[in-house]
């Protein structure tokens, strides 16, 4: 099911990622968030690698059952991002007049340098 992460401290939307039984029943037995990787197929530890541990301090459940919102307190240097950047949402898709333009950086720089971290940082998509 998919999990919306937002920030404890200011209520900025993190990241989307996504949760099995597993991961959800390991965020309630820890207090940490884990997710579980369509790609890889496995559940993971927020932050094991990165040092960016995303402290639950709340959970909520949407009507339907199929839905989680975690709000967090994020370690390390507070980024979520496996790009460096704070959120996953760190660009703006131009509407309206501007449709067609560059994305829009949100975030004027990395909050930690990914390369250093995973060896071998993915480049950001751009649309």
């Amino acid at each position: 099911m998919p999990c919306v992460t937002t920030d404890a401290g200011d209520g900025a939307v993190l990241m989307l990622g996504w949760m099995n039984d597993q991961a959800l029943r390991l965020t309630i037995e820890t207090g940490e968030a884990h997710y579980f990787s369509r790609t890889r197929r496995m559940v993971w530890h927020k932050g094991a690698t990165s040092g960016q541990v995303q402290r639950v301090v709340r959970i909520r459940i949407d009507d339907d059952q199929d839905a989680v919102w975690l709000v967090v307190d994020v370690g390390g240097s507070g980024a979520s991002c496996h790009v460096g950047y704070r959120s996953c949402f760190y660009r703006e898709v131009p509407i309206g007049a501007a449709a067609g333009g560059p994305l829009r950086f949100t975030e004027a720089a990395r909050w930690f340098d990914p390369a250093a971290v995973y060896g071998d940082a993915p480049s950001p998509t751009i649309l």
